[in-house]
């Protein structure tokens, strides 16, 4: 059996590939499509990594040297996806600092599901995976580029 560490530092180090490929084939296809809209629609600048042991974009240190305040060595946080036991999680920093983008999504979503919303803090949960509002998600990824992420951070957040 391996020692937590060596789980832990497998996680760390694994390509988002590799992720990929520890799930279901239906969590595989979700969050390929998801990885694949992400890609596609989020704004030049941010950097694809694995980041806390799951799929995520982030302000490279290269573009902001302070990194994140809790953890400075880290870039940037900004967006990530999981699949967790019971769903699969979009983390999207923006909709936590940002009231208006937040306002936005809870608007829009019932125009892309029947379900209700299921969302925390950055946290937006989806229990059924048919039902992932794609469309609604490039949308999200497509509002703030890098250089505005940055100003929501340091006004919002890092205070």
């Amino acid at each position: 059996m391996e020692s937590l560490i060596e789980i832990l530092y497998y996680i760390y180090l694994m390509s988002i590939e590799q992720y990929i490929n520890t799930l279901s084939s239906e969590r595989q296809d979700a969050i390929n499509k998801l990885v694949s809209i992400i890609r596609e629609k989020l704004p030049k600048g941010f950097h694809e990594q694995m980041n806390y042991g799951m799929p995520s974009w982030v302000v490279p240190h290269s573009i902001y040297t302070e990194g994140y305040h809790c953890t400075p060595e880290l870039p940037l946080p900004f967006l990530s996806i999981a699949s967790r036991k019971n769903f699969i999680a979009l983390y999207h920093m923006g909709i936590y600092a940002n009231d208006n983008l937040m306002r936005w999504f809870m608007q829009e979503y019932p125009n892309y599901s029947k379900y209700k919303l299921d969302m925390g803090k950055s946290c937006i949960r989806f229990k059924r995976l048919d039902d992932i509002p794609f469309k609604l998600i490039g949308q999200l990824c497509s509002k703030i580029t890098v250089k505005e992420w940055i100003t929501i951070y340091e006004k919002e957040i890092k205070t």
